[in-house]
């Protein structure tokens, strides 16, 4: 059966083929931008629970959440309400998204900054740096054992962190063996139906390596499921509609920042 993830990866790698820039001078281009903001740092530890609140127009299943949004102003209501970091769509074709939007969001704050995109080959990995992010999206699933080793090495080469995503433990073996294994993200979203499975990063945590930075994505829905999460061991969620779509966002943010067990 296909999935969402299928099609949206065939997008993604049709366009990265035909991509001829060379990798080498986009490095090159790189390497007069300023430092980054530090996206896993700001996650780690602490006494309570962190969010990275998720600047999301619309999603391929449910469509439009909240297309006319301010990602400037979204931002700013994240950080005074006290997220600790941002997350960025930039895929246009399949959640509204762009490298506006994330160019717009980080300068308004002091966040650090994931671009929220579907990573396929080098060229993107350096675009996420070029366009302001701090930290790249490596989706175990979408990539090989290979793929998932250069592209995190050279996202280390130009100073971004990566938030490597994984659905089980298979996948999870596979971003310890072949990745920095810094920080990693449970996506509790089934890749055939795109529903929740509540359960799943509760279960995926146990296996967790040690000294990594765990953060639990997708479904999040309230504070019960920031206290279930943070008692299995996650440092952070990523959480984006269940913000955009709430009537009090800064609220809504702001109940999910539960203690963490000591």
């Amino acid at each position: 059966m296909g999935t969402y993830l299928d099609a949206i990866l065939e997008h993604h790698r049709r366009r990265a083929a035909a991509d001829a820039r060379r990798t080498d001078r986009l490095v090159e281009e790189s390497s007069g931008l300023g430092p980054t903001r530090g996206f896993a740092q700001a996650l780690a530890g602490g006494e309570r629970l962190r969010v990275i609140a998720e600047v999301k127009r619309r999603s391929p299943s449910k469509g439009p959440l909240a297309p006319d949004l301010d990602p400037a102003g979204l931002a700013r209501t994240y950080e005074s309400a006290g997220a600790a970091c941002l997350s960025v769509l930039t895929d246009r074709e399949h959640f509204g998204g762009s490298a506006d939007d994330l160019a717009a969001a980080r300068g308004a704050v002091g966040l650090p900054v994931l671009r929220k995109d579907f990573t396929v080959s080098a060229n993107d990995v350096v675009d996420t740096r070029l366009m302001g992010a701090d930290c790249v999206l490596l989706i175990a699933a979408a990539l090989d054992d290979a793929e998932l080793r250069d592209l995190d090495a050279l996202a280390g080469e130009v100073g971004l962190d990566a938030l490597v995503e994984v659905h089980d433990e298979a996948e999870l073996e596979r971003a310890v063996s072949h990745t920095r294994a810094a920080l990693i993200g449970v996506n509790q979203r089934d890749l055939v139906t795109f529903e929740v499975d509540q359960e799943r990063a509760v279960r995926v945590a146990a296996a967790m390596p040690p000294g990594a930075v765990r953060v639990a994505e997708s479904g999040v829905r309230g504070r019960d499921d920031a206290v279930a999460l943070a008692a299995a061991g996650y440092d952070a969620v990523l959480v984006g509609e269940h913000l955009v779509t709430a009537p009090d966002t800064a609220a809504s943010l702001a109940e999910l920042l539960v203690d963490r067990p000591r």
